[in-house]
């Protein structure tokens, strides 16, 4: 369903500032599989999603999606087959614009614009239905700017938004980053309701233990621009929090080795 082989992506390559953030990365994901991303700061597991978004263009690799080689394909043209929900609450929306009215565009997004009310009466009964299924008592406001509201119920709006109209795949950059610990939660309960009940292909990037190990069939790890675990099935199953961050400290450890080594070797042949 989505393919991407061996990409590549260097920002301000051949200067002081170069930095190598995606070094070949190969993964596939299946229709209605719901993966998990972490890495450290710096490991590319949010450069992955902007260039499966489409927010630059890539080096080197390929990049399909439904049989279709979207590489060049511009951020605009893949937004009719990809939704997404950013880490701050007010990404993503029109803040001046009412709640019916950002969900009215976030259902044409990707098709052609005609001069049709977007707002039609059996519109309006829709999104009455689909905001109140939330369980967050927005239904009777859908007149309100949506600016007018919490980060953690425009963060839920952003995320129903994001799956109006069933995307392909639908891309979860840290969206609850910037969140309260109860506001997270509510908007991680949508989240896995949303995609349970639609069957979405889903890649979420977190850097939640917690979530990282309780969410998704899948789960890969990233270092600096690399995929190094891919966990799935029974072994993603049997993660815990507790593991996942052994293994980062795994992976500092060997960065420390590394480095000493190389400190060593220069000694030597100095």
């Amino acid at each position: 369903m989505l393919d991407i082989e061996n990409i590549k992506k260097t920002f301000h390559a051949g200067t002081p500032n170069e930095v190598r953030a995606l070094q070949g990365v190969d993964l596939k994901i299946d229709d209605g599989s719901f993966v998990i991303v972490i890495g450290t700061n710096g490991s590319g597991k949010s450069t992955l999603l902007n260039a499966v978004a489409g927010s630059f263009i890539v080096d080197s690799g390929r990049i399909r999606l439904k049989g279709e080689d979207v590489t060049n394909w511009p951020e605009h043209r893949r937004a009719k087959y990809i939704g997404r929900v950013f880490q701050n609450p007010f990404t993503g929306t029109a803040p001046s614009l009412t709640i019916a009215e950002n969900l009215a565009l976030a259902a044409h997004r990707g098709r052609a614009r005609g001069l049709g009310w977007a707002l039609s009466p059996s519109t309006k009964t829709e999104m009455y239905e689909r905001v109140r299924s939330m369980g967050l008592g927005l239904e009777d406001r859908l007149g309100n700017a949506i600016g007018s509201l919490s980060g953690g119920q425009r963060q839920s709006l952003t995320l129903l938004m994001a799956g109006l109209i069933k995307p392909d795949l639908l891309l979860l950059d840290e969206h609850t980053a910037a969140l309260d610990p109860k506001s997270a939660d509510q908007v991680i309960r949508l989240t896995e309701e949303v995609i349970r009940r639609d069957k979405l292909t889903t890649m979420m990037v977190t850097h939640s233990m917690q979530q990282a190990a309780n969410l998704g069939d899948r789960l890969i790890m990233m270092v600096r621009g690399r995929i190094i675990h891919d966990f799935q099935g029974a072994e993603k199953r049997r993660l815990s929090p507790e593991d996942l961050l052994d293994r980062f400290e795994q992976v500092r450890r060997s960065d420390l080795l590394d480095e000493t080594a190389a400190s060593m070797l220069e000694r030597q042949y100095v």
